[in-house]
């Protein structure tokens, strides 16, 4: 999805600079810069890398938890969002600008969960982030479950800085992704079950998303033509979600992600087997 961002945006003639553990050079880009989101200081690096004034910024890294910890998984997902918008974003984007996360349908019933995640808001640097994290799960917590406690926190601080930027004329929007077909295509497979599993999680439509089709309102959230929009919740899953608030399907999401039981051998193992 990140790729099928950077060339759209290239596309339209923006300035693009990309940030990724894994090399993705496009003929048009500004620059690209080898980061690890997991570390702060290779953040740090790569904002040292690009200009002063950020007008748009575009949070579409992540992880599935199926081949990382718990602990990484967290830290891609939240934690490095968080400190870059704290740290970074905060004072070096004006007025008209625009960010957009891109999080996941598995973050769903954030609202309803939030007592599990609401105390790391409140930490203002990463190592009482990363304090909050290893509090909460052991360095051996399932991966998976990580997935889905950091995309319902990131739904969360989405809205919070909707609201908190919205006096200072940024907009602050997440996308919630459908099934799609990209790398991680096996992964998403395995965590649901199965191929066909994974196809029901998109409606009726009976296929994966295209990267393609994903990155399109992704941009539109960052654009003008959103000049409105904030604090929206984008939810591009062919209407599953629709098919489970009306009863039509069965909500699996209503369930917490940080029981102790989790962290537990037996659940591990049993885990393993599904996403090895």
């Amino acid at each position: 999805m990140g790729k099928a961002v950077c060339q759209m945006l290239i596309g339209m003639g923006a300035r693009v600079y990309g940030m990724d553990r894994n090399v993705c050079e496009l003929d048009g880009m500004e620059k690209f810069i080898t980061c690890d989101l997991s570390k702060k200081e290779s953040i740090d690096n790569a904002f040292t890398q690009i200009p002063e004034k950020i007008d748009r910024f575009f949070g579409v890294a992540g992880l599935s938890g199926a081949k990382t910890g718990y602990w990484t998984t967290f830290t891609v997902n939240f934690i490095a969002n968080k400190y870059i918008t704290d740290t970074y974003l905060d004072k070096r984007m004006d007025r008209g600008g625009a960010i957009v996360y891109v999080t996941s349908c598995g973050g769903l019933m954030w609202e309803k969960w939030k007592k599990e995640y609401i105390k790391v808001m409140d930490c203002k640097t990463w190592d009482e982030m990363v304090a909050f994290m290893k509090k909460i799960s052991p360095k051996d917590g399932v991966g998976v479950m990580a997935y889905t406690l950091s995309k319902r926190a990131m739904n969360y601080y989405a809205s919070l800085k909707a609201v908190e930027y919205g006096a200072r004329g940024i907009r602050v929007n997440a996308m919630l992704p459908g099934s799609t077909d990209t790398g991680m295509k096996a992964e998403f497979e395995k965590m649901a079950g199965g191929k066909e599993a994974l196809l029901k999680e998109n409606g009726a439509v009976g296929r994966l998303a295209t990267s393609e089709e994903m990155a399109a309102p992704i941009v539109y959230l960052n654009s003008d033509m959103a000049s409105f929009v904030s604090g929206l919740m984008f939810i591009a899953d062919m209407g599953h979600n629709c098919e489970k608030v009306l009863g039509f399907s069965k909500n699996q999401l209503n369930v917490p992600a940080a029981l102790p039981i989790y962290n537990m051998k037996f659940f591990q193992n049993m885990l393993a087997k599904q996403t090895k």
